[in-house]
């Protein structure tokens, strides 16, 4: 009977150890994160915001808003809201967790980004705030 358990877990072990699975490919996990970012730019007025964020592509085009939704002025106005209090939470990593918060946005009032970056920009803030479960100002975020 001993015999029979012995035989029984060898082969168990034998068969959970199967060598011949075939590693992840690199170049699979290059192309989702090439598939993950988004750049948003304007050589005339030299500028470039990348959004490297696994799933907001997708996100983006399955869940937001269509473009059209929203007026410029409506998404600046609370564009300027977030970039603030994201700026303020990146000059706090001792209160703000410094990997949701890396670097200032430069988001400057006075330019006329046009309304690519601002639809962008805002439902970034949007998708960060649903996802992450953070709170960038007084509204509650919403699709």
């Amino acid at each position: 009977m001993k015999t029979v358990i012995t035989i029984i877990l060898l082969a168990t072990f034998a068969i959970s150890c199967n060598s011949t699975k075939t590693p992840r490919t690199i170049a699979s996990n290059s192309t989702s994160t090439a598939q993950d970012t988004v750049r948003i730019a304007n050589d005339s007025l030299e500028y470039e915001i990348l959004i490297i964020e696994p799933g907001f592509n997708s996100w983006l085009a399955s869940t937001a808003k269509p473009e059209g939704f929203y007026s410029q002025e409506y998404m600046e106005s609370r564009n300027r809201i977030y970039v603030s209090e994201w700026n303020q939470r990146v000059l706090q990593p001792q209160r703000y967790n410094s990997n949701l918060y890396e670097l200032q946005i430069d988001y400057q009032p006075t330019i006329d980004y046009g309304y690519e970056v601002n639809y962008k920009l805002y439902n970034y803030f949007i998708y960060f705030q649903l996802t992450y479960r953070q709170k960038l100002g007084p509204f509650t975020p919403r699709i």
